[in-house]
């Protein structure tokens, strides 16, 4: 995918891009490649692939859920930043907390957002069990994303107690998507959650599947969740 297809894919879908945009899409990919000399961040490098798996993937949650307004968005695990800062940069009007347990990737965002010009940013350098029980985070976003960071039933544990009541928890998945669900549908009703949509497509140019997970949040989290570090892992609530 090259940058012109990349900006005319998204404005077939109502999200035009401005110039300062389009060099923050850029200066990304400079920081994304740069830094993946020092630390091991994507094995996606190739400048086509990086906008299409990384950029336009991260961006089509959009074409289905609502992202224009200013909404506290968590982003859980998000590694090298997806999808929430494509996401920031299409909506600059989103309020971004990013919470991931290693400190490098930590380090590379602190320094790609200051290079990005990008406000209401804000990182956490910990476990996604220990900040969901921190009292200023707990059920106190309007959404909550994961891009392929483990199984339904484990992300559930781990996202759902942020999202305030109401509020959307929405995963990102590519294969196997609806299994994933029907066995995470016992966690997600514990976890004070309920199943509003799966929307599957197709990504353009590799064509390979997609699958965005939308699940909101009906009622509290039990303060029990989630469990201690590791546990939701290891003992899934299936």
């Amino acid at each position: 995918m090259d940058t012109g297809q990349f900006v005319d894919l998204l404005a077939e879908k109502g999200i035009v891009l401005g110039s300062e945009q389009l060099k923050q899409f850029e200066t990304y990919y400079e920081w994304l490649v740069d830094w993946n000399n020092k630390m091991n961040l994507t094995a996606i490098t190739e400048k086509g692939e990086v906008y299409l798996k990384h950029f336009f993937d991260s961006v089509t949650v959009a074409f289905f859920t609502d992202w224009n307004g200013p909404f506290q968005v968590c982003d859980v695990g998000a590694g090298a930043g997806f999808p929430s800062i494509p996401l920031k940069i299409c909506f600059p009007e989103l309020s971004v907390t990013i919470v991931d347990s290693l400190q490098k990737r930590i380090t590379f965002l602190e320094h790609l957002t200051e290079a990005l010009g990008l406000k209401n940013v804000f990182l956490f350098h910990d476990r996604a069990e220990t900040f969901a029980k921190k009292p200023e985070h707990r059920e106190k976003y309007d959404i909550v994303t994961a891009r392929a960071v483990a199984r339904m039933s484990v992300l559930s544990e781990l996202c759902l107690p942020l999202v305030k009541n109401g509020g959307r928890f929405i995963a990102m998945k590519a294969l196997h998507a609806r299994e994933e669900l029907e066995k995470a549908e016992k966690a997600i009703q514990i976890l004070g959650g309920k199943t509003e949509n799966i929307y599957s497509f197709i990504l353009p140019v590799e064509e390979s599947e997609r699958n965005i997970i939308v699940v909101k949040k009906i009622k509290a989290t039990p303060k029990k969740y989630p469990r201690k570090p590791g546990t939701p892992a290891k003992i899934p609530l299936e």
